[in-house]
């Protein structure tokens, strides 16, 4: 009797432990990606991104001091990394594109417009092809991208 409660006490905490390494080696493989990539863009540790704030595989990071914005999208099937030098930019707006005169959004991107010959530089942030559950996504995206549009726009000023 005990030896059969044994056996299957240890199946059910295999059954637990194997997803559960899975999860956490995934976990601490994206922790070093990220890691990695702030390294590369930090231009010979002149931006250090301190904040930073990860959703739906995406990670945001922002030197509030040197004025850096990295965008990381792992979504998509070739990982997007978007770097600006908040610097050169004078203002920071959220731009959400609709569906055919509906009310649906199928794309939300940031709007940089530079200092010098007031160019206007667009980074996607969400798209609905990316997405697995739309609906669920898009407002939590939305409500991240407005929160960190004023994050952006209170450093450039």
């Amino acid at each position: 009797m005990d030896t059969s409660v044994t056996i299957i006490g240890l199946i059910i905490t295999i059954l637990i432990a194997i997803p559960l390494f899975f999860v956490f080696r995934s976990n601490v493989i994206n922790k070093n990606k990220i890691k990695e990539i702030k390294k590369k863009y930090s231009q010979n540790n002149h931006f250090n991104f301190e904040l930073t704030e990860s959703q739906n595989k995406k990670v945001l990071a922002l030197d509030e001091k040197n004025k850096g914005f990295l965008l990381m999208d792992f979504n998509s099937t070739e990982e997007v990394v978007s770097f600006v030098n908040l610097n050169t930019v004078n203002s920071c707006k959220l731009v959400a594109t609709n569906e055919n005169n509906s009310t649906k959004i199928t794309k939300i991107e940031f709007e940089f417009d530079y200092k010098e010959n007031h160019k206007k530089e667009l980074i996607q942030f969400y798209t609905i092809e990316n997405e697995i559950i739309d609906q669920e996504c898009l407002y939590e995206d939305h409500v991240l991208a407005q929160k960190w549009t004023k994050l952006i726009t209170d450093c450039i000023s």
